[in-house]
């Protein structure tokens, strides 16, 4: 009966929770939740390491084009910095390189140290990582013994905080720009106290807007109706709630859904929602969106794709514009016209267009 009614789910569309357990790998739990929702269209917005545990997001048919945009969010972790060790792996699962026998240093050292690493920062990947150069994966190279060169990279620790939790242990709750690699933070504040320090532990609470509070178990889906899981999906639109939406007029509409661009200056007495967490980030007059501000586009069915306001310049027969060389979302050739003037337009971005 269970297989029937899996056989009967057309394309399932949504944004799953889950909540990973240890000793599986991200592509595991993919692969599971492909057989329980009995699709192949499912993909993640962030890789967790097998040893961690947390919040994967699980994107589900349509909600896949939009991968890209969840791992720009901000992530929350739970972890578990052990001193006193180092581990080529940086974490407690590797092969031990060293152990400190001086005495550790005081809770206050470690808390004042920790502190340091506020804010922006540059951090080298480590080797066993799901980062590919050159189109291998890090990790696989590090299992062959190979070690490359890595550049830094940006990243932003917005908040960190540590608290003991036994001898040389402390729980540490990182709120943390992406990109950002916990068993790397944890490795160079042990560095910094010159005792070393592993990651013993990772959990991540919430990715973006998801918390942990909403995830479900594999355990729990697996025991599940049909009907059970696909209520478990939340639309695809709740990836951008913070963002404005715009509802255009039937003309512009169907050409934004025709690939136009729709000039802002054309768009008065149109309004733009605002999301209740934008506070005052966003301007709420629709012709000072900034270019590169992400919008939600609705029509009379709701949702249907994000948009972006792009500086554009016209052709001479006023027909569609095209985009400037800064655009990376359109495809399209760029057509210059010497007598026209630059202004700023939206245009639904091709890869989240959700018809």
């Amino acid at each position: 009966m269970e297989q029937r009614d899996q056989k009967n789910i057309i394309a399932p569309d949504g944004i799953l929770l889950l909540d990973k357990p240890a000793g599986r790998t991200s592509h595991d739990c993919v692969n599971e939740i492909r057989r329980l929702y009995g699709t192949k269209k499912v993909g993640h917005a962030g890789t967790l390491d097998p040893m961690a545990t947390g919040l994967l997001v699980v994107l589900l048919g349509r909600a896949a084009k939009a991968s890209d945009c969840m791992t720009e969010k901000d992530k929350h972790y739970q972890a578990i910095l052990q001193l006193g060790l180092t581990t080529d792996t940086q974490d407690i699962t590797g092969h031990v390189l060293s152990k400190s026998t001086a005495p550790l240093p005081d809770e206050q050292t470690v808390k004042d140290t920790a502190a340091l690493f506020c804010g922006a920062q540059q951090q080298i990947p480590p080797m066993y990582s799901a980062l590919k150069i050159h189109g291998k994966k890090l990790v696989d190279l590090a299992r062959q013994q190979i070690t490359v060169e890595r550049q830094p990279r940006d990243i932003f620790v917005y908040a960190l905080t540590v608290s003991p939790v036994s001898d040389g242990a402390y729980d540490m709750q990182v709120h943390c720009s992406k990109g950002t690699y916990i068993r790397t933070l944890c490795a160079d504040i042990g560095e910094k106290l010159g005792c070393g320090g592993v990651m013993a532990s990772l959990r991540r609470t919430q990715s973006g807007l998801f918390s942990i509070r909403d995830a479900v178990t594999l355990d729990a889906l697996a025991q599940m109706t049909t009907e059970e899981r696909l209520r478990q999906l939340r639309p695809v639109e709740t990836l951008f709630s913070d963002l404005p939406i715009i509802r255009l007029p039937a003309f512009y509409d169907r050409l934004a859904k025709n690939g136009c661009e729709i000039y802002l200056h054309k768009l008065r007495g149109v309004s733009l929602q605002m999301p209740k967490s934008a506070g005052e980030q966003i301007p709420t007059v629709l012709q000072a969106l900034p270019v590169g501000t992400r919008v939600r586009l609705y029509d009379e069915n709701g949702f249907w794709a994000l948009g972006e306001v792009q500086r554009c310049v016209p052709q001479a027969n006023n027909q569609a514009c095209r985009t400037t060389p800064n655009d990376r979302t359109s495809a399209q050739k760029t057509v210059w016209q010497p007598d026209g003037q630059a202004q700023n337009a939206i245009r639904a971005i091709k890869r989240f267009v959700l018809l």
